[in-house]
């Protein structure tokens, strides 16, 4: 047996990863830093001490580190390196996690490949994407038979193609000639042209509605092709979307089991809000109304289809009861959101933006709740009559189970009464939510009505969301998985991690790192010059944006970063045209094409201005002389008043907390790191950043936001410091 070193790594395995290391170092020339060394002993140490019992199942609770690695740090190699010996050794997947396809495509078309050529480590990869992103053969042999045989499209008219239908019926065509001669995988992403969104809901399926083995295309099946690379790979990369909605459908459909994978999540500070995304449920409820209403019409078609199978014509015959049950209770939903939101008038016809009600702790009213709650009764009947439906007609494909229905009958409607399936549970997890009164100690869900004119006609959407995703993280990933590591260049508020412990639900045990960066920040300039106004005065904070925009250099590359569209529009539109002719402006033109412009200008020896909003202040790399100059034109807080941010903020003042300094301060913190970190992008850039916000010199909670910047050199109102 190997020696086990002071930090819980046995020798062997600590002999393997400095090996790889300096062969990596080697043969790509590349300097070794003191930061990178430091993520991989953390790296290495956490995951080396994980105790295990003999079946390999994680027994200790110190199984996850969070490290702040900013920009430089090389921490895609450090995560790679440390990680990969240990997985492999104890017979776990790797499981790296992106919070963007940038970073994805990096890891895997570059990273990966160099590790593999120059590391010395024997191991294979792969992508891993969600069932949604991949061809069904089986829809694309229905489409190329000619859509009026699918009986998904012919009762769902949403799932049609918009657009002309020869159209649709030569990309058909054109996919299945690729497909079929291995010039196509069958990946959406990979197609070389863009699908409109209509057309790809007619070649792919859910979970739901595939019928895995049973289909007569499954040896064809892209999908399943592409699990069965996932099965011999030992890194396997995906993105926070897919890894969540794995671990909510119980772990283990797509990717291994959480309890055999040691997970990086690159880009962490995204897990809480990605997280939050899949555990908030809707319901517009005209939308329903019309797919109960077009079930109803297809009742005689289900039971010429289907009921000739005795179960399945008693399970049909319960529907329009079913329907009539819920059709009336929908109707009364739709009334009661317009008289508690105190619109009986509904939005005027051409209205354009959503309006939100939202119920103040979460609460609804009781006669919401009541409504609620017969609405929980009702959607459970018929998700159970829908599911019982769904599981015969997959029998039935069965040929060793004789149901009396022949194959190609519920081959053909099977899709169908999976997605009504589907729909049924989403409605009554709504409804749950809504009818279900949060713990009396406990943070409260968020609920809320929208009103919205959808193709110009009337909505209203009722929501639930929780306001928080630490309680899930904490049990369904952190505690179920054999290690994880968090990392990102922003990971801390203020300089401390206890803003993402909020809401990752990251324990204190887990160990925590803030990694020395490799860039020089005295090489820039951190400016809040005397034209620094408070932008509580709109007029003279516009006014000088304006005078500062217009005595910028003209040679000057600039990244200029607005809170607000209306500003960015009002201060362009205020330009003299020798200034606004330098300007790029986000939402004129693609992000790419914006990007490319103000390259191409820089390279001419011209000056670039561009214009962005929040987007822009993160993922955005434009090294060297790209940019030179990033100005912030106000502190980026955002108000909570989203539904969700207000039921926070609002149950924490209820606890004496101040909002304003537990969320919106240390939130602003990250995100001034982040435009921040614009500037510095490699080791030999240099350059200015300009705040216009003077709150930052007058309010008490400025101090901390600079100090939790990078040590840049300092000039506040014109004096250096």
């Amino acid at each position: 047996m190997a020696e086990t070193t002071d930090n819980g790594l046995d020798s062997e395995l600590k002999a393997t990863i400095q090996t790889a290391y300096r062969r990596v170092l080697d043969s790509l020339e590349l300097t070794p830093r003191y930061g990178q060394r430091l993520m991989i002993a953390e790296i290495a140490r956490t995951l080396g001490g994980i105790e295990s019992d003999d079946a390999g199942r994680r027994l200790s609770n110190e199984h996850v580190c969070v490290l702040e690695a900013g920009t430089g740090t090389g921490k895609t190699l450090a995560y790679l390196l440390a990680a990969l010996p240990i997985a492999q050794a104890r017979g776990k997947r790797l499981v790296i996690s992106t919070a963007t396809v940038a970073l994805q495509e990096q890891v895997l078309h570059h990273d990966l490949p160099a590790l593999k050529a120059h590391s010395g480590l024997d191991f294979e990869f792969a992508l891993a994407k969600g069932r949604g992103r991949y061809l069904c053969v089986a829809r694309l042999d229905q489409a190329l038979e000619g859509g009026e045989d699918n009986p998904t499209l012919s009762l769902f008219e949403e799932a049609m193609s918009s657009g002309d239908g020869d159209d649709f019926q030569a990309l058909a065509q054109e996919m299945a000639d690729a497909y079929s001669a291995g010039r196509w995988e069958g990946d959406r992403d990979s197609w070389p042209t863009g699908i409109d969104d209509a057309d790809w809901r007619r070649l792919t399926i859910d979970h739901r509605q595939c019928t895995n083995r049973r289909c007569g295309h499954f040896g064809a099946c892209a999908f399943f092709r592409a699990r069965r690379g996932l099965d011999q790979a030992d890194v396997i990369v995906a993105n926070h979307d897919l890894v969540l909605a794995d671990l909510s459908l119980g772990g283990g459909l797509v990717l291994p089991s959480p309890k055999d994978c040691i997970y990086v999540f690159d880009e962490g500070h995204h897990l809480p809000d990605k997280a939050l995304d899949h555990f908030y449920h809707r319901l517009p409820v005209n939308g329903t109304l019309r797919w109960l209403r077009t079930l109803k019409k297809s009742l005689a078609e289900l039971n010429t289809a289907l009921g000739v199978q005795p179960t399945l014509a008693r399970l049909l015959a319960t529907l329009p009861e079913a329907i009539a049950a819920l059709e009336p209770r929908l109707g009364e939903a739709f009334a009661m959101g317009h008289r508690l939101a105190e619109r009986e008038e509904g939005l005027p016809d051409d209205a354009t933006d959503a309006v939100h009600h939202r119920f103040p702790m979460g609460r609804v009213p009781e006669a919401l709740s009541e409504q609620a709650q017969s609405m929980v009764t009702a959607f459970a009947e018929l998700s159970r009559t829908l599911e019982s439906m769904a599981d015969i007609l997959r029998e039935s494909l069965d040929p060793e189970k004789a149901t009396g229905l022949p194959r190609e009958q519920a081959e053909s409607w099977l899709p169908l009464v999976a997605l009504l399936h589907g729909r049924a549970l989403e409605a009554h997890a709504l409804w749950q939510a809504m009818a279900t009164p949060d713990p009396a100690e406990g943070i409260p869900q968020a609920r809320w009505l929208t009103f919205e004119r959808i193709a110009g006609d009337a909505e209203l959407t009722f929501s639930a969301s929780p306001v928080s995703a630490a309680e899930t993280l904490a049990r369904h990933l952190w505690g179920t998985c054999h290690g994880a590591v968090v990392t990102s260049a922003t990971l801390t508020a203020l300089n401390r991690f206890e803003r993402l412990q909020e809401r990752a639900g990251l324990a204190n045990r887990y160990r925590y790192q803030r990694l020395p960066s490799p860039f020089d920040y005295s090489r820039a300039v951190l400016s809040v010059p005397p034209e620094a106004v408070d932008p509580s005065n709109r007029e003279a904070h516009e006014r000088a944006l304006i005078d500062f925009t217009k005595a910028l250099d003209e040679r000057e590359a600039v990244l200029m970063l607005f809170s607000s569209r209306k500003q960015l529009r009002a201060v362009l539109e205020a330009l003299p045209e020798t200034v606004r002719e330098r300007v790029v402006a986000q939402n004129h033109l693609p992000k790419r094409e914006l990007l490319q412009r103000h390259r191409a200008r820089v390279d001419a020896g011209e000056g670039s201005i561009i214009f962005g909003l929040a987007s822009f202040a993160e993922g955005i790399d434009l090294p060297g002389e790209y940019l030179t100059h990033v100005v912030i034109t106000r502190l980026p807080f955002s108000v909570p008043d989203d539904p969700v941010g207000a039921t926070l903020a609002e149950w924490i003042e209820s606890r004496g907390g101040n909002p304003f300094m537990r969320i919106s301060v240390p939130d602003a913190s990250i995100r001034l790191v982040q435009a921040c970190g614009r500037l510095i992008r490699k080791e030999a850039d240099q350059g200015r950043i300009t705040l216009l916000d003077r709150r930052v010199l007058t309010r008490r909670y400025g101090r901390a936001l600079l100090d939790s910047l990078p040590p840049f050199r300092r000039e506040i109102d014109g004096q250096a410091q």
